[in-house]
């Protein structure tokens, strides 16, 4: 808090819990710990029936509705009318007008201009639409205006966008007072003459309700990988390809989203596989903690990072980080985990810096520090 007078901060976001991807994690997570400071928060999102109430019991928390989407848009419920005309337009639209996500920018900038005398209002991306309704208004009635960045724009290669859109993203960065990203290595995937503006301040996550499994070894190798798989970028193919040929006992735990690419090889590999739904994070620790060994697959671009990894590193299970080519010498790492030796494993450090409490205090500091 400025002195001891809480501060009002505007949240602006797609969704939020009980969504379960990175951004509504981010943004819940966020939220809360800005109110657990002792500031009065209101985030903004596409929510559904969920009832809030309980989150907001000894907090100055509120959670408001944007609006319903009628282009597809899914709710922090999980609903959205994706209807086959819906699904077509986004196929032939999203990346020349950002459709259905440009159906937001009338939401957010009616909330905004509803909202007076704000400190700090946080838009949160991805989308990036969050952003950009906000740098469309004249006034964003805040003192000061924080980007959050999971991912670059147009830098994202994942993502190819025209080149109209670039210009669209420098108006927002010369709008915004700062753009926060996760890694210092994605300050790369913005313009040059914007990176003044940008601040690292990485995922966050309250780690007071971790509950971790008594560790036992299993009978057989057992090792996990949890989230989303991506051709080429972030690509398990070959890794599963090389355990295939094993043939000796072990499992591999997924959780991700149903049609990734590790249901091709659920033929191959039978009951060595076993494919899981996303689960809420505090059970996926909890899950994850009674495996042998993590895997970590390495973006192939240096821009970005899993949050997983903070995730993985709760869980004090060794990790492994591979990536998508799977050379010979990731091959002899990966049978020294199976053989028990885990000294090659991932060290994620410093995991406070990730408490949500330090995470929070690091966006009241630049407000802070932009208006003494």
């Amino acid at each position: 808090m400025q002195g001891n007078k809480p501060l009002k901060i505007v949240i602006v976001t797609q969704t939020v819990y009980p969504a379960l991807d990175p951004r509504s994690h981010r943004s819940m997570q966020l939220a809360l710990g800005l109110a657990d400071a002792g500031h009065d928060v209101t985030v903004y999102a596409l929510l559904g029936e969920y009832d809030y109430r309980k989150y907001q019991e000894n907090r100055n928390i509120k959670f408001k509705n944007l609006g319903v989407s009628k282009l597809g848009l899914k709710d922090s419920d999980n609903n959205s009318k994706y209807t086959i005309f819906n699904r077509g337009m986004k196929k032939l639209f999203w990346k020349v007008f950002l459709y259905p996500d440009i159906e937001m920018v009338p939401m957010i900038r009616r909330a905004i201009k509803n909202e007076k005398d704000i400190d700090i209002l946080i838009s949160i991306a991805f989308p990036y639409i969050d952003h950009f309704a906000i740098a469309s208004l004249k006034k964003t009635n805040a003192k000061c205006w924080i980007s959050d960045c999971g991912d670059p724009f147009t830098g994202n290669p994942f993502h190819k966008f025209p080149s109209h859109f670039k210009s669209i993203e420098r108006h927002w960065c010369r709008k915004t007072d700062f753009i926060v990203v996760p890694i210092k290595e994605a300050k790369q995937g913005y313009f040059e003459e914007f990176r003044d503006k940008i601040k690292v301040i990485p995922q966050g996550f309250n780690f007071d309700n971790i509950k971790l499994a008594e560790y036992k070894k299993n009978n057989i190798p057992t090792f996990a990988y949890s989230g989303a798989t991506y051709r080429d970028l972030r690509d398990p193919s070959k890794f599963l390809d090389y355990i295939t040929t094993l043939d000796f006992p072990f499992k591999l735990i997924v959780y991700t989203v149903k049609g990734s690419m590790f249901e091709q090889y659920k033929e191959k590999l039978k009951d060595k596989i076993e494919l899981r739904e996303y689960v809420e994070r505090d059970k996926l620790i909890y899950e994850l903690s009674k495996v042998d060994f993590l895997i970590n697959i390495k973006n192939k671009s240096g821009v970005q990072q899993p949050s997983k990894l903070i995730d993985y590193a709760t869980t004090k299970r060794p990790i492994i980080t591979i990536t998508s080519d799977f050379g010979n010498s990731e091959k002899e790492i990966f049978n020294e985990f199976m053989d028990n030796n885990y000294t090659n494993q991932t060290i994620v450090e410093n995991i406070e810096q990730y408490n949500i409490k330090n995470v929070s205090n690091e966006f009241v500091k630049l407000y802070t520090n932009s208006t003494i």
